[in-house]
């Protein structure tokens, strides 16, 4: 396991660098990983780590890349839009010469064209923004606030929110509420129930499930490797 990096692009078509996080030995069969989104990202960071290390044994290279304004990007996260984050991960797709994706649960709202690969509990951008809205009113409501998520909802789309500890932009959360996951036929699903256990990002703190990650590999190598 290696930290490397990928050109990334910015507005102007200037070009900065972000981390990404690889096992790469130039094997024929080379995984993109896109991250699941948000505190999500945080409670399954473990087991998509896991998984790359455990596809990387059955010879299968793998890249999670770091999105614009997360982990160790120095760019700022209130200036960043969704679509920022799919022309990140089309530019690792391009420098990692992926031949496979797999994208974690809101990492299907980013996924590069024309790859062919898997879909981990996909889910939509406006389902993801309902969480951090019922994260941001119970905050409130502890201190003694009432929020509503309509006036939120309507206020952040002009705006920008502070939801869940993210500073977010009024084009993201528009770019996110309307967000869906991509309609392909390369693609294919793999819901929770195949990979058994309770799901991680429900959990109120990360955690990890070893089962979760055999299984969710064991799927992704068998495909791969049909």
């Amino acid at each position: 396991m290696n930290s490397d990096s990928y050109p990334c692009p910015l507005p102007g078509g200037v070009q900065a660098h972000e981390y990404a996080l690889s096992f790469d030995h130039g094997r024929r069969l080379r995984m993109l990983v896109v991250p699941a989104l948000f505190d999500e990202a945080n409670k399954l960071r473990h087991l998509t780590v896991e998984v790359m290390r455990r596809l990387d044994g059955t010879g299968i290279d793998c890249f999670l890349p770091d999105l614009p304004g997360t982990n160790e990007s120095l760019r700022d996260l209130s200036a960043v839009e969704l679509e920022d984050w799919r022309m990140a991960v089309e530019a690792a797709a391009r420098h990692f010469a992926a031949t496979h994706v797999l994208a974690i649960r809101g990492g299907g709202l980013l996924l590069p064209p024309g790859l062919p690969g898997w879909l981990h509990a996909p889910v939509k951008g406006a389902s993801l923004l309902r969480t951090l809205l019922r994260a941001r009113i119970l905050a409130s409501r502890e201190a003694g606030v009432e929020e509503t998520g309509e006036a939120l909802l309507e206020h952040g789309m002009k705006h920008g929110l502070d939801l869940a500890g993210f500073t977010l932009s009024g084009e993201m959360i528009r770019q996110l509420h309307e967000a869906q996951t991509a309609d392909d036929a390369c693609l294919t699903s793999i819901e929770q129930d195949l990979v058994g256990g309770r799901p991680l990002w429900l959990r109120a703190e990360p955690d990890h499930d070893p089962a979760q990650a055999d299984a969710l590999a064991a799927i992704v190598t068998m495909g791969c490797k049909a």
